[in-house]
């Protein structure tokens, strides 16, 4: 199956197209190289243009039977200073893609959603019924295409999965492609980085109600997200029915856990500063996978600690892959 992947030679888009041709599909990326980097498509099929641009679009989905969507804006913080940014990315241009994927008859859409559709969760672990009412116009951006997908779906025959997943993490075991965020905000590098003597790693938070007072995440590698992914391809090109899944461990990990795990991994203590909490983080997020498992037959393998050892050789790999061929 032929598979056009926008944001493909991002993060976690890089892993899904990995995972996409080691299960047998043709895979070309599209991306327009603003975050994504050019040696994480080597190998593939890169095709260089913006989602909102249709008449790049119009050629590079000429025969594609399903589109996975990952070319979104994705920094919480940034969407609250700048909305319109994400407005437009996340909402206005993700629309013409989708038109667009239409047009051409794609029927096979996976879509990277996200748990801050959800904002502060009313019950931890968080299923698919949870309520939907996210607090940062990031979640709202994703909950807007969301509700398209399914409207799209209703009226044109489109089938979706929305993947709603919860903290990514890790890097391929191969250590040619990782996490490689400018800026970075995500945990787990940021503690590496502590761990090296990089930087100061901010705790925010002593005061939570969790067993250490630090806030608990689900962490999940980025090679059982990519594995989802593909199975969600899959199940939809079967005729599976249009659904919303999480995609999480079922487990949380507190920030101090996450420190342990790092210095365990790298035999250096992530130097570290105590701050105030950051208005709405909710003390818990973690999710409920119940129905991936029971639509896709898919679950989290990999331990945290799998998680930290991948990042690590990613983080000690990185800047010779990333020197070798800039975007």
């Amino acid at each position: 199956m032929r598979v056009v992947v926008t944001g493909g030679a991002g993060y976690i888009g890089s892993h899904a197209v990995r995972e996409l041709a080691r299960r047998g599909h043709q895979v070309a990326i599209y991306d327009n190289l603003s975050t994504g980097y050019r040696p994480f498509a080597d190998g593939f099929e890169l095709l260089e243009g913006d989602i909102g641009d249709r008449t790049r679009l119009e050629p590079a989905l000429r025969g594609a039977q399903a589109v996975m969507h990952f070319a979104a804006h994705c920094y919480v913080g940034e969407s609250v200073e700048n909305p319109r940014k994400y407005f437009h990315n996340n909402v206005e241009c993700a629309l013409a893609l989708l038109n667009t994927a239409v047009d051409a008859g794609v029927k096979n859409f996976v879509f990277s959603s996200t748990c801050a559709v959800y904002g502060v969760p009313v019950k931890v672990p968080i299923s698919e019924d949870n309520p939907r009412e996210p607090i940062n116009p990031y979640g709202a951006t994703k909950l807007l295409f969301e509700h398209a997908l399914d409207a799209y779906s209703k009226a044109y025959g489109l089938r979706f999965a929305a993947l709603r997943y919860f903290n990514a993490a890790g890097a391929d075991d191969s250590g040619a492609i990782g996490e490689a965020h400018d800026p970075e905000t995500h945990l787990i590098p940021l503690a590496l980085e502590a761990a090296r003597g990089i930087r100061t790693i901010e705790v925010f938070g002593r005061d939570y109600p969790t067993p250490d007072g630090t806030c608990i995440r689900d962490y999940i590698h980025v090679n059982d997200l990519a594995e989802a992914h593909a199975l969600a391809i899959e199940y939809l090109a079967g005729g599976g029915a249009s659904v919303a899944l999480n995609l999480g461990t079922g487990q949380g990990h507190s920030v101090m856990e996450v420190l342990a795990a790092v210095e365990a991994v790298t035999g250096r203590s992530p130097d570290r500063r105590y701050g105030p909490r950051r208005p709405g983080d909710p003390p818990a997020l973690v999710a409920d996978p119940t129905r991936a498992a029971q639509v896709l037959g898919w679950k989290a393998r990999r331990p945290l600690k799998n998680v930290v050892e991948t990042a690590w050789r990613w983080m000690q790999n990185s800047s010779k892959v990333l020197a070798c061929a800039p975007r």
